[in-house]
């Protein structure tokens, strides 16, 4: 099932292309395509070899394991006794499922999960929702709930009054709503609300081996498609198109995902347009997004062209090529995350694509896992330090206006030894897949 926080960061780019939609309706037209292109024999005709061609990678998928989440809900309080804080609040969300392995969304209603600095999690639920809500919890036991007609803010009070902590500092994570946060406070008027990233960062930004092989099937998955679609293109093609196979590609691999398209001018804006266009020979296609592998994502773009590119787009994409493996060659743990935009930033400037953000508009890279953008981002004035197992994208673009861009992504893990891509660096314009 594809939740609503998930709806929200999936369509950060569709949107463009279907601006007129919500969240909802764009997920559930995305469901609604991705069934149909599964199981309908005559949309499989309609289907190019090389999509046919893509298979389930179910067998390659290993869950968290409960052992892990012990472990992750452990590390949270010992980051909660480290940084002053009595509880951290959850609500529905990534962080939720990180720490408990609940897939629950975020409304108005408050359902989420109050985290001691020892102890066994206390969760918060409207009380219709008690049933549904027991089915998923697999740490503690403790589930209070509220009726419609009741606050749910105060219960929030009652549990930190109970732990002695009503009068204490409560770490609320950071995507809990305004109004929810400022509803707590209310209810714990002698309380000190704190961000509570310090905690969910401090867990979630190194992955372990177990998070890090789903972000290589999810990244592996992802230059497949890339692949098949690709293989497939014709001139005359149109974004609708190659969206449906998208669809249609990650339903044959039993995964979620979308990509964005943009051809010729409109990939010189680096989230494209929602303006109709064909692919035509020897223009440019940037392709972009990811994929869900266990709540996990990939988040790779390529850039090629249909037949023969042109030599000032050849130029560019090497200079981009050599800027993103300029980037790689200077994460490694202890570096400042500022340096490593700035060396890819050196090679575009240096070859007269400057100065600053002029031709390469954006930041190098952000942090991926649960979300497809988290903690930390690889930008000027970023001074925190790179450590081990942390995971980034990497993405340098050159954008010409009226003309075209170029921008190479791959996702990199951190290792003691130095930065590793989990896909390979794309060869050419012409040939983009090793």
């Amino acid at each position: 099932m594809i939740h609503r926080d998930e709806a929200m960061f999936r369509t950060r780019r569709r949107f463009l292309q279907a601006s007129a939609w919500g969240a909802a309706a764009v997920s559930s037209t995305m469901l609604a395509r991705t069934a149909n292109a599964a199981a309908s024999g005559a949309e499989d005709a309609k289907l190019p070899a090389s999509i046919l061609a893509l298979k389930s990678v179910k067998s390659q998928i290993v869950p968290i394991g409960d052992d892990e989440r012990r472990a992750r809900l452990a590390k949270a309080q010992e980051l909660m006794g480290k940084s002053g804080m009595d509880a951290i609040y959850l609500d529905g969300g990534s962080s939720l499922d990180y720490y408990t392995g609940m897939r629950w969304w975020t409304s108005e209603r408050l359902m989420g999960m109050l985290l001691p600095k020892s102890g066994d999690p206390v969760y918060i639920t409207p009380a219709f929702e008690r049933s549904r809500a027991l089915e998923q919890i697999r740490f503690g036991h403790d589930v209070r709930t509220w009726q419609e007609n009741e606050s749910p803010y105060a219960l929030v009070a009652q549990v930190m009054r109970e732990k002695g902590a009503v009068t204490g500092v409560l770490g609320i994570e950071e995507k809990v709503p305004y109004f929810r946060s400022t509803g707590i406070a209310e209810a714990m008027p002698q309380a000190k609300l704190v961000p509570a990233t310090l905690v969910t960062a401090g867990c979630r930004a190194i992955k372990s081996p177990a998070e890090l092989a789903l972000m290589q099937v999810a990244n592996n998955a992802t230059l497949a498609l890339y692949r098949a679609i690709w293989q497939g293109l014709q001139p005359g093609m149109t974004q609708q198109r190659i969206s449906d196979w998208v669809d249609a590609g990650y339903a044959r691999m039993g995964l979620n995902g979308e990509a964005s398209i943009n051809v010729g001018t409109y990939t010189a804006l680096p989230h494209g347009s929602r303006e109709p266009q064909v692919i035509r020979e020897g223009t440019p296609v940037m392709l972009d997004d990811g994929c869900y592998v266990e709540g996990y994502q990939s988040d790779i773009t390529r850039t090629f062209t249909l037949g023969k590119a042109g030599d000032k787009m050849k130029r560019v994409f090497d200079i981009v090529r050599k800027a993103q493996a300029a980037a790689l060659a200077a994460a490694h743990p202890g570096a400042a995350m500022e340096s490593v935009d700035a060396a890819a930033r050196k090679v575009i400037v240096d070859a007269g694509f400057g100065p600053g953000y002029k031709y390469f508009s954006h930041r190098l890279g952000h942090g991926i896992g649960m979300d497809m953008h988290e903690w930390y981002y690889l930008v000027q004035g970023n001074t925190r330090k790179i450590e081990a197992g942390m995971t980034f994208s990497d993405e340098p673009g050159i954008y010409i206006p009226g003309e075209f861009g170029v921008r190479l992504e791959d996702d990199m893990h951190v290792t003691a030894d130095g930065a590793r891509w989990f896909t390979p660096q794309s060869p050419s314009l012409e040939h983009p897949f090793a």
